[in-house]
């Protein structure tokens, strides 16, 4: 068998002829031809016959090793000329637009970087991490499914940091799915106004209830886009407004103690997921700590129980009606309790209370949501060092959107 037909077969990729083989050390190169003779715009469905000229210089790709040695491939490709898009170089049907890489490559490495870390990446394949951030925006540009903003009828919107110093990304799932289907650098109102802009008036009024937390740039800008709407406020943000009310009750009765018995405070300090953790969680030792707090009483097992009585509420035995009640009573609780951040949490929630109610009844809630966040945080995590928004949300969407990567052997067996 010839060197050429050998390689073209341990290639096997679309729409070439292997014409040469160059072997070297840790090196293969493979020159190859397009078998196809009409040109098409790597931008549209236009195709032609008529060249407008050849590349003066060969395209080159990287491609999947071959054992110990790099494969290269490289073809002379012609030119012609778009309608739309002009004088561009013809689409060749193994790599993607703009790519160094072969698609082979690239969907391997977008499938390595769902899940494991930046270093045995840039070992295994030999490519540092700002062009894995690279590949992974290509292989989204393509892969993505692009019906997924179609048909949404119940979505979720939260925030998610992706680097220090306040930077976040606005994520926007579909609950029908449970996948993210829109993101964008930001956390304002302008940037959620992005996302209907995209959707258009007809998909925003198609909308029937979107959850999110209570923070007044998302209601702000699901107001104005789509008023028909019911904004429904997610009860795990109720919660957390509680227990962030809590800790802060924590920390302040933490701070008089270390003035008073520095001795005890330091115990004190010790204890702090005794309290913060949810009752059935706790260690033995844990439930032990946290029976001491209940016998000595004062404002820390006050505020406590007020903690503990919301979280309850949510549990999900009980119907509309009772839940709504329950949560009116407690907010005349906290507000008569002297304390100050429940005294302000109660404010708030009685604010929402309208959408904690349209939460509750149609059970559209962004526990889902936070779930893929926590994947979203750990991925980001993983993939320490993104330099650009854009190679983050790229992996998000990788990881947690519409979209599926077959790997070279899963697609010949297709």
């Amino acid at each position: 068998m010839r060197a050429t037909t050998l390689v073209n077969q341990l290639l096997d990729l679309p729409g070439i002829s292997v014409t040469g083989v160059s072997p070297e050390p840790g090196l293969l190169a493979v020159q190859v031809r397009l078998t196809a003779r009409k040109l098409w715009c790597p931008l549209c469905s236009y195709s032609t016959w008529a060249r407008y000229d050849t590349r003066p210089v060969a395209s080159r790709w990287r491609h999947l090793d071959f054992g110990a040695s790099k494969v290269v491939l490289s073809a002379n490709l012609r030119r012609l000329r778009c309608p739309v898009h002009g004088v561009l170089t013809e689409w060749a049907p193994f790599a993607r637009y703009r790519s160094d890489f072969t698609g082979d490559f690239e969907d391997v490495a977008g499938f390595l970087a769902t899940r494991t870390d930046k270093s045995a990446i840039a070992r295994f394949l030999r490519i540092d991490w700002d062009t894995v951030g690279r590949i992974i925006e290509r292989v989204v540009a393509t892969e993505l499914d692009a019906g997924r903003l179609e048909g949404l009828v119940t979505i979720g919107v939260d925030e998610v940091s992706w680097k220090k110093h306040h930077r976040y990304l606005t994520l926007v799932s579909d609950h029908a799915t449970g996948k993210i289907v829109w993101g964008k650098a930001g956390k304002d109102a302008a940037t959620l106004d992005g996302f209907f802009q995209e959707i258009g008036e007809q998909g925003a009024g198609a909308l029937k209830a979107v959850s999110m937390d209570m923070g007044p740039a998302f209601t702000k800008s699901v107001t104005a886009n789509a008023p028909r709407a019911v904004i429904c406020v997610d009860p795990f943000h109720v919660v957390k407004l509680v227990t962030d009310a809590f800790d802060e009750v924590r920390r302040t009765q933490w701070q008089a103690m270390r003035e008073i018995d520095p001795v005890a405070a330091k115990l004190f300090k010790g204890a702090r997921w005794c309290l913060l953790k949810n009752p059935e969680n706790l260690s033995d030792q844990q439930a032990g700590t946290l029976r001491r707090f209940r016998r000595r009483g004062g404002i820390l097992w006050q505020a406590y129980k007020l903690k503990e009585a919301l979280r309850a509420i949510f549990h999900g035995d009980l119907d509309v009606d009772q839940a709504v009640t329950l949560v009116s009573t407690w907010c005349h609780q906290a507000q008569t309790s002297g304390m100050k951040p429940f005294v302000k949490a109660a404010a708030t929630v009685r604010k929402h209370l309208i959408g904690i109610t349209e939460a509750l009844a149609r059970k559209v809630n962004n526990g889902r949501h936070e779930g893929i966040n926590s994947n979203v945080r750990l991925i980001i995590r993983r993939a320490r060092g993104f330099h650009t928004a854009e190679a983050a949300l790229g992996l998000v969407m990788l990881t947690c959107g519409p979209i599926t990567i077959h790997l070279p052997h899963e697609k010949r067996a297709d």
